[in-house]
């Protein structure tokens, strides 16, 4: 059975008016008035401080281009002697093809680091990858000289090859330009 309501007498009559209500009660609608004006006031502002202009798309200080320049330079003095490699490796000169990639092409891990902390936040973690192939790569041309695998040291010559052209590609327009590599 369902339980029986219990009717609750309505109150009918207003609070009795205290002598404040009537000067709070004529203060209040343009009170309301004013706290919307005020709002819709701070709403505009706000929207236009945060609309008015394009945001400028991120990009490299001089400084930072300056510097990349210097650290690439000597990146690509090594790539530049990729034909040298060929050749040593090509002759399987086990030595000199080691001497190279500890003499001359030492720096190059180096020098990426460096080039890649100076990037732009939205091309560094592809420059860190490239940047780990190459020196993965160097590290696996090396041991192939090491253990005098011919097969494996033209194989890895090659990723070499690649990992420098590909990270020479990554470094920012204004450099390539500047060192005449476009």
């Amino acid at each position: 059975m369902a339980p029986a309501q219990v009717s609750r007498p309505l109150l009918t009559s207003p609070l009795p008016a205290s002598p404040l209500s009537r000067p709070l009660a004529a203060l209040q609608q343009p009170l309301r008035r004013l706290l919307s004006f005020v709002l819709a006031a701070m709403l505009c502002v706000s929207l236009a401080a945060c609309g008015g202009s394009q945001a400028q798309p991120p990009s490299l200080s001089a400084e930072d281009i300056a510097f990349i320049e210097r650290q690439a330079e000597g990146f690509l003095a090594a790539r530049d002697r990729l034909p040298e490699l060929a050749d040593l490796v090509n002759q399987r000169d086990w030595t000199f093809t080691r001497n190279l990639i500890h003499g001359p092409m030492q720096e190059v891990g180096r020098q990426m680091l460096y080039i890649n902390q100076r990037l732009l936040p939205d091309d560094q973690p592809e420059a860190k990858r490239l940047a780990e192939q190459l020196k993965r790569s160097l590290a696996q041309l090396d041991e192939a000289a090491r253990l005098q695998d011919a097969d494996a040291l033209r194989k890895t010559y090659i990723s070499v090859a690649s990992g420098f052209g590909k990270y020479a590609q990554i470094l920012p327009a204004q450099v390539q330009e500047d060192l005449k590599q476009v």
